[in-house]
């Protein structure tokens, strides 16, 4: 085992945000990332429709499910096999092609990341990416009203995203959730009220 995989494993044995996950019944850690994001911004709530985009192995849509409740909804998309999950109606495939046409969502969550090559401005690229195709989501599905969250990574990019997402809707605010490791670059841009153009 590699020198950077031992201390990878190292890492994720003795973070509490792991043990956390499994003692509360969560998929992943990042879950808790969605619950920080929600306890400070309030973008989610009974009766909610929400999709999940990038959503394997499931801890977002878990925390969704919970907060929207039995009247709420939440659609799950991935290109990996999501087990199922109560209340979510789970889609397999690109989420740039296997959109749900019947969909109106309250928020849109992207916890959406490429495969890492390890070369920080290519990964940061195709996030870039990623994160624009999200937005045109948004301007298919999401209700004028509505909230997308995004992950994005601080670097030469970053602020070009900033831009791009401040022109798409009227409010854009940066969070960096306390269960987001501090070495990390990554941040969350949490984005309301939709522009119409």
């Amino acid at each position: 085992m590699s020198k950077s995989n031992k201390q990878w494993l190292r890492r994720h044995v003795t973070d509490p945000y792991v043990r956390k996950a499994k003692e509360q019944g969560y998929r992943s850690r990042a879950a808790f990332k969605l619950l920080q994001l929600d306890e400070k911004e309030k973008f989610l709530r009974p009766g909610m429709s929400v999709l999940d985009l990038g959503a394997a192995p499931g801890g977002w849509s878990q925390v969704a499910a919970k907060k929207v409740g039995p009247a709420g909804h939440v659609v799950a998309i991935d290109l990996l096999e999501i087990a199922p999950i109560s209340g979510v109606t789970v889609i397999r495939g690109d989420f740039r092609e296997k959109l749900p046409q019947d969909v109106k969502a309250d928020v849109v969550l992207s916890d959406l990341s490429p495969n890492l090559s390890g070369i920080r401005d290519v990964d940061q690229a195709r996030s870039l990416e990623l994160t624009e195709a999200a937005v045109d989501v948004c301007r298919k599905v999401l209700k004028p009203s509505g909230t997308f969250v995004t992950k994005a990574f601080h670097g030469g990019e970053f602020q070009a995203l900033k831009v791009a997402l401040g022109a798409a809707f009227a409010e854009v605010r940066v969070v960096k959730p306390g269960a987001s490791r501090g070495e990390s670059r990554e941040t969350y841009f949490v984005c309301r009220q939709l522009s119409s153009a």
